[in-house]
C-alpha cells in the first residue's frame, strides 16, 4: 500500500465579488493537482464554486473570502471562509423545509454539497464562519 501523502495546504485571498467565483475553480483545480490529490477535481470545483458564490451573495460587507484547500491522508477538504457569522442551512442533517424548489434558480448549492461531497459542514471563526467539504481520494490510489 502506498504512503499517504505528506500534508499540504494552499490558502489564498479572495475579492468579495462575483469574479472570486471563477478564480476559486481554477486555483482549486490548480491546487489539486500540485498538493498531489487524486480526488475528483471537477467535482472539487463545482462544489468549490458553490461555496464561493454563497459567500459573495451572503456575507455582507467587503472583506476578502478566503479559500483553503487542504491534502489529508486519504481526501482532499476545501474550506471557504467569510466575515458573517449566519451558518449556511444544515448541511449534515437537511429537514424538509431545506429542499430546493425545483422551479427556482437558486437553492441547489447546499444540496449539490450534502450529495457530491464525502462530507462537509460549517464552524464559526473569530472573524465569520468556515463553510467545507471532504472529498475522499479513490481507493486505488
Amino acid at each position: 500500500m502506498p504512503e499517504p501523502h505528506a500534508p499540504a495546504s494552499w490558502r489564498i485571498g479572495l475579492p468579495h465579488t462575483t469574479a472570486a467565483v471563477p478564480i476559486a475553480r481554477a486555483l482549486v483545480r490548480t491546487a489539486l493537482i500540485d498538493i498531489g490529490s487524486t480526488a475528483d477535481t471537477d467535482t472539487a470545483e463545482l462544489l468549490t464554486a458553490e461555496l464561493v458564490a454563497n459567500a459573495v451573495e451572503h456575507a455582507p460587507g467587503h472583506d476578502p473570502i478566503e479559500l483553503v484547500i487542504e491534502l489529508l491522508p486519504t481526501s482532499c477538504q476545501v474550506e471557504v471562509r467569510d466575515s458573517s457569522p449566519i451558518p449556511p442551512g444544515d448541511l449534515s442533517d437537511p429537514s424538509p423545509d431545506d429542499e430546493p424548489d425545483p422551479w427556482q434558480e437558486h437553492g441547489r448549492g447546499l444540496l449539490l454539497i450534502r450529495t457530491l461531497s464525502s462530507s462537509c459542514g460549517h464552524r464559526p471563526t473569530e472573524s465569520g464562519k468556515a463553510v467545507w467539504f471532504t472529498l475522499r481520494a479513490p481507493a486505488d490510489h
